[in-house]
């Protein structure tokens, strides 16, 4: 059974004195449990299971449910998790929140699309992905309130001095082409939202977030097992229906957090030549692991690498640079002790 949520409740008893008890989420070949650990008057620790079933919707609820219950009777988490009320968010964050749920409520397509066209663009000029230049929230929120000067576009959050002095030109081109009915600054936007439905869409959002984690732990949980017994990156893509690229890095992820990749390293490498692995070995000494193009240009031969050919050369460069890396970090603890 695997543990994919869990969190340590305290309760204040008097005298100085805490309860202790935890609330977790466990999932077994598709079956969802929730248990509830609580020491009886005596100390004696006590297990109620809240849930049992394969309905992710039903035991959402019936945790939810038990959670409210148990903050009613004084239990609070000691870590704080997207479970907490909607009503923790305040200030800064909940203004920002309330800003993208009236985009979502009163959305400008138009102004949107050539928005995204602009940062499609201006994203491949720059050589960047076009989520570092703005976000798809960002681009919402500046298509809805139609900033029409530098000062009202720096007031977009998430879009600072730095970005508006970069891009400003650009966006405003864009903004001042249309009609805007509210102005700056976006205090008006509190004052127009109904305040039922948007602690309702929060609490959809945290919903969301946290079946995202859960998903991403059971999923993370089948990589780690599909590796250890030595799979290799078609069984992961089997099992896990992700593409390729995705799973590459999330393996590189997992590496960088201490997991040991090795077997599926070594599964993938099987199929290489060894005389292409020491030629990209050496390449990675001379033209360092942080860029693989040009460690594929030292080893030549990559003007006639294309397609699915070009993609698989970089597949086991990914993978062959995690040995890399491993080796060099050996090395450097050797030499410093």
């Amino acid at each position: 059974m695997n543990i994919v949520f869990l969190n340590t409740l305290e309760k204040e008893t008097g005298d100085h004195r805490v309860l202790s008890a935890q609330v977790s989420i466990a999932e077994e070949q598709g079956v969802w449990n929730v248990f509830w650990n609580e020491p009886d008057s005596a100390g004696k620790p006590q297990q109620a299971q809240w849930y049992q079933g394969m309905s992710w919707d039903e035991m959402l609820s019936i945790f939810r449910h038990g959670l409210r219950e148990k903050f009613r009777s004084g239990f609070r988490p000691i870590v704080s998790s997207e479970l907490e009320s909607v009503q923790v968010l305040s200030g800064k964050a909940r203004m920002t929140q309330m800003l993208t749920y009236y985009c979502e409520e009163n959305p400008s397509e138009e102004v949107y699309e050539q928005l995204r066209a602009w940062r499609r663009e201006q994203a491949s000029r720059e050589g960047k992905a076009p989520y570092i230049l703005a976000t798809n929230r960002v681009l919402r929120i500046i298509s809805v309130f139609l900033p029409q000067s530098k000062e009202e576009l720096q007031q977009i959050p998430g879009f600072g001095e730095q970005k508006t002095n970069m891009y400003a030109g650009d966006i405003l081109k864009i903004t001042a082409e249309y009609t805007r009915t509210n102005g700056f600054p976006l205090d008006w936007v509190a004052k127009s939202v109904d305040i039922v439905k948007f602690e309702s869409w929060l609490l959809a959002q945290k919903e969301q977030k946290l079946r995202m984690e859960l998903d991403r732990e059971v999923s993370k949980r089948k990589l780690l097992e599909i590796t250890a017994r030595g799979g290799s990156l078609a069984d992961l893509q089997t099992d896990l229906t992700m593409p390729r690229r995705e799973l590459l890095l999330w393996v590189e992820e997992l590496d960088r957090e201490g997991y040991d990749m090795d077997l599926l390293v070594e599964a993938e490498l099987a199929s290489v030549p060894e005389e292409e692995q020491i030629k990209a070995w050496n390449a990675f000494e001379s033209e360092g692991d942080r860029y693989l193009k040009p460690v594929l240009q030292r080893m030549g031969g990559t003007e006639e690498l294309k397609g699915k050919e070009l993609d698989r050369a970089y597949e086991w460069l990914r993978l062959l640079r995690l040995r890399f890396r491993k080796e060099k970090e050996s090395m450097s603890a050797q030499a410093a002790s």
